[in-house]
């Protein structure tokens, strides 16, 4: 079975604004990272996976796929140990992933510049519903998890639920299960992948997009006093001290908070 990598947001140009929001929340982000592809990043890591701000830089090279994806929520990254063999794999089981490819970004550790080095099996843009979806090889993963990066302020500590909606949610559950050499399973809100470490849920509806990601903090008592100091951002209990929902109108995004206590 298939582990979650990473899940992507997509600021496009307003990457400053972005960092500085998720930053007040209590989020420790990495430095500026500025990929070979045309792209740059932050990251906001666990243990297992994390959460991704990508962009472009304001001048040079700018990463069509990107400028081509959708503003937010935009991107479902799987966990790869060996991308050629998950690019057999996935052409076996009838998806058109494309051939692998490769990218690096420089990251500075203790004085030194070294290259954080990946490679990655995607797919055409219109395969699933909603957004990006591709496989990622880490392949200095002692460049991204680091334990300066690791502790957050606010507590965040893991990635639980990734929640997509379509008008043919059957349909792209079984294509995500496929993908994940998983199973399918039909709760009552919806049709479920389960992951190694986390879960795909997808639901019915009008309009096929990547719906929210669910974070879990040790509690949600920093994150909620943050929120409440933000005109940008809008804190929404579910229940009281155990689950919320946190939407960032100008990242066109709507996080779910829940407290893992």
């Amino acid at each position: 079975m298939t582990m979650l990598d990473h899940v992507v947001v997509n600021a496009l140009r307003n990457m400053d604004s972005a960092v500085q929001c998720f930053a007040a929340l209590g989020f420790t982000l990495t430095p500026r990272g500025y990929h070979t592809l045309g792209s740059i990043n932050h990251l906001m890591m666990t243990r297992g996976a994390y959460l991704e701000l990508v962009g472009v830089p304001e001048e040079g090279l700018q990463r069509q796929e990107v400028l081509d994806s959708p503003y937010g929520l935009n991107g479902l990254v799987f966990r790869s140990d060996n991308a050629d063999a998950d690019y057999v794999r996935l052409k076996e089981a009838g998806l058109p992933a494309q051939p692998v490819g490769a990218f690096s970004r420089p990251v500075e550790i203790k004085g030194k510049m070294l290259d954080a080095r990946f490679r990655t099996v995607r797919f055409p843009l219109d395969t699933f519903s909603g957004g990006r979806v591709y496989f990622c090889e880490h392949l200095t993963p002692e460049l991204v998890w680091r334990d300066e990066w690791l502790l957050h302020p606010n507590g965040f500590r893991l990635i639980e639920r990734f929640v997509i909606e379509s008008p043919t949610a059957e349909a792209d559950a079984r294509r995500y299960a496929a993908a994940c050499a998983s199973t399918l399973e039909l709760s009552s809100s919806g049709w479920v992948v389960p992951l190694d470490d986390a879960e795909i849920r997808i639901v019915d509806g009008t309009k096929a997009h990547f719906v929210t990601v669910e974070l879990v903090f040790d509690n949600l008592d920093d994150i909620a006093r943050r929120a409440a100091l933000l005109e940008s951002v809008v804190w929404e209990w579910i229940s009281p001290s155990r689950e919320a929902t946190l939407a960032l109108p100008d990242l066109a995004l709507n996080l779910t908070c829940r407290s893992n206590q």
